[in-house]
């Protein structure tokens, strides 16, 4: 995480700091917890956990965190060890650097574990990191792995505690507890559903001391377990490895013992109903993923206060929006257009009427191939400039357009169903305004390579001859087409997308060149009458054709004498067209925000990013666009913190009731 702009940080400490001393200016904790970072907003909040989460900032034990102290704790929030670096701050109670025994004991004697499974503060444990007398002090490489290992000496003490015969086994009920209060980082959801049914499975009425370990081991050693698994399975994870492979390569790795083996393949059988062999999907299950707690993982969930970004960001991300849009425009304009320039002559091609001819084109094949033996290849891209000139405005208005009432429709991180088809619309509407023309240019130059006789056609000759007003002809056609045919498009895009997520909620390249191109099959095909009549009326008539007055007489009289089908004309060519050039498209506009990624706030496109598959987050707050820099991990690493250390303190205050009461 890069730090923050010192004059816009400082700029922030000033809006939250509430109290001045000689000149000066401080934050109070609850200045720094409450107001800043959004946290403990309940009137009912714990003063003292306040008190202890307040002074992490606090390194002068004033009680005030100043200017100098604000700044400092940012960059601790970007160190890569700010987890370690957290947690060190909340136990140096006195501010010397040095962690003591009291200060251990006042600390994590707190916390929510140690009050439902009491640490004994007697044990050996103890003694040996603070010495019999308990006189010796921690620095801070020294306090890290004595924090590591807290974690096990109290699931081992909880053992002993619910070993009440002492026989070396506890109940299956015990177990749960102990590892749903004191190891929760190494459970992911379906190991904690399973922890019962996988000791039946192996035939533990009660758990036994050696299982408690080899379980704890497993879970612990997982990732190193998916190297053995790629080791017996030659890198291919979908390959299915029986036990015996499986132990075979642990020799050859490291050491997982058959115990741990056992409880593998029983967990791997409940995950994938595959008695004796795993794959790396049932592994996956059963990995907790330590960086689930990490604070980038943990930030990457929480909610953005979106109201309170300055409007002008907003604005650039418009902007920023609209110029990647006409790359990706362009891009997707030039791959399809032969297919355009097929179904333009195909829909413009009469087969009865006042003007009876010989049909120039049997099929969009027929004319694909008559194009290239009459123009030439570069017959294929006639009426390509006026085409890119539009083609990559329109596609930014309409995706801009899209986003943006996406954005404004968002509730609570989704877009409902009725928001999609409405952003959907107004993007199609947005369009016509500025594309009408150009598309109206475009047809007339499409099918100018079908008469050999007369002046040459151009773009500039066609403005002159259809003026302003022209310009606007078929625009009633366009608006039908173009609004139901995006509120179809975005509205099957958005959805094909998270159907072909990944795990993780990541889409890959190919699937969202995938999901553009099949969400563009229904979107054209349903709206060709449309761009049929669209079609007619741009189209200026041949010698001996009668003209079309309006939109419903261009119906009317298509209907009356070609029939049903002749709405249907160019519907194949289309099809695709529409569908590759949109997947196109979307794939290089959301290619482009990745590779950039530009942050301004604002909502990430779906699937743009990875999010692991088990990252617990309870009650973080929103981010705020104060929070700048390492801020934006702040609530993430206390989160963090409570998690992978199991260092979670009360929220709220102790109710009390009075005598009489």
């Amino acid at each position: 995480m890069k730090p923050s702009d010192s004059a816009q940080l400082k700029e922030i400490f000033m809006k939250y700091a509430s109290v001045e001393k000689e000149g000066q200016k401080y934050m109070t904790k609850e200045d720094f917890i409450v107001k800043y970072l959004l946290m403990m907003q309940s009137e009912n909040r714990n003063v003292n956990t306040l008190n202890l989460v307040g002074g992490v900032a606090d390194t002068s034990c004033d009680g005030l965190i100043s200017w100098p102290e604000f700044q400092a704790f940012e960059s601790i929030l970007s160190l890569p060890d700010s987890l370690f670096q957290l947690a060190f701050n909340l136990f140096d109670v006195n501010c010397n650097g040095q962690i003591t025994f009291r200060e251990v004991k006042e600390i994590f004697g707190q916390t929510e574990s140690h009050r439902h499974i009491p640490f004994n503060w007697e044990c050996t444990f103890i003694k040996r990191h603070f010495g019999k007398n308990l006189d010796k002090s921690l620095n801070y490489p020294e306090f890290t792995q004595f924090l590591q290992e807290l974690q096990v000496e109290h699931a081992m003490q909880a053992f002993d505690r619910f070993d009440v015969r002492k026989e070396g086994s506890i109940s299956l009920l015990a177990f749960r507890d102990v590892m749903e209060t004191i190891r929760p980082h190494l459970l992911t959801d379906f190991v904690k559903e399973n922890l019962i049914g996988v000791s039946k499975t192996m035939g533990q009425q009660t758990v036994s001391f050696t299982f408690f370990l080899a379980f704890n081991n497993l879970l612990k050693n997982m990732e190193l377990v998916k190297r053995i698994y790629q080791t017996a399975s030659n890198g291919n994870d979908a390959k299915e490895v029986t036990k015996e492979e499986f132990i075979v390569a642990a020799q050859r790795v490291s050491r997982i013992t058959p115990m741990e083996a056992d409880i593998l393949f029983n967990l791997a059988m409940l995950a994938g109903k595959r008695k004796g062999r795993v794959t790396m999907e049932e592994l996956d299950e059963i990995t907790a993923m330590e960086e689930g707690s990490m604070p980038y993982n943990i930030a990457a969930q929480q909610e953005v206060i979106q109201n309170q970004r300055p409007f002008y960001y907003a604005i650039f991300e418009n902007m920023y929006r609209f110029s990647l849009g006409v790359i990706a425009g362009g891009c997707g304009a030039t791959a399809v257009y032969p297919i355009d320039l097929v179904k333009t002559r195909m829909q413009n091609q009469r087969s009865t009427g006042h003007h009876i001819q010989e049909l120039m084109y049997r099929n969009s094949f027929d004319c694909f191939f008559k194009v290239i033996r009459h123009e030439g290849t570069v017959g294929l891209y006639r009426g390509l400039i006026p085409q890119l000139i539009g083609v990559g405005p329109e596609k930014a208005i309409k995706l801009t357009m899209n986003d943006l009432v996406r954005d404004l429709l968002r509730r609570d991180g989704e877009v409902p169903l009725f928001g999609e088809i409405v952003a959907g619309g107004c993007a199609g509407a947005s369009q016509v305004v500025f594309t009408n023309p150009l598309e109206i240019v475009k047809i007339r130059l499409q099918v100018a390579g079908e008469i050999t006789t007369g002046p040459k056609v151009s773009a500039i000759s066609v403005i002159k001859e259809l003026g302003f007003s022209g310009l606007y002809k078929g625009a009633r056609a366009c608006f039908l087409r173009d609004i139901p045919f995006s509120s179809i498009y975005f509205t099957a895009y958005a959805h094909l997308k998270k159907y072909f997520a990944k795990e993780d909620g990541h889409v890959s390249s190919a699937n969202l060149l995938l999901a553009g191109t099949l969400a563009g099959a229904p979107a054209a095909s349903l709206t060709t009458p449309a761009d049929v009549v669209k079609t007619r009326l741009q189209v200026k008539p041949k010698p001996g054709e009668l003209p079309y007055k309006n939109m419903r007489d261009c119906f009317k009289r298509v209907y009356a004498e070609e029939g049903f089908t002749a709405f249907w004309k160019g519907a194949p060519a289309r099809v695709f067209r529409s569908s590759p050039q949109f997947g196109v498209t979307l794939l290089t506009y959301e290619l482009l925000q990745r590779f950039f990624d530009v942050d301004f706030g604002g909502s990430k496109p779906i699937g743009s990013q990875h999010t692991p598959k088990f990252v617990h987050v309870s009650d973080l707050p929103p981010v705020s666009p104060d929070h700048v820099g390492g801020y934006k991990l702040a609530a993430a690493t206390f989160a963090g913190v409570e998690r992978k250390f199991g260092l979670a303190l009360p929220r709220f205050q102790p109710i009390t009731t009075s005598g009489g009461s």
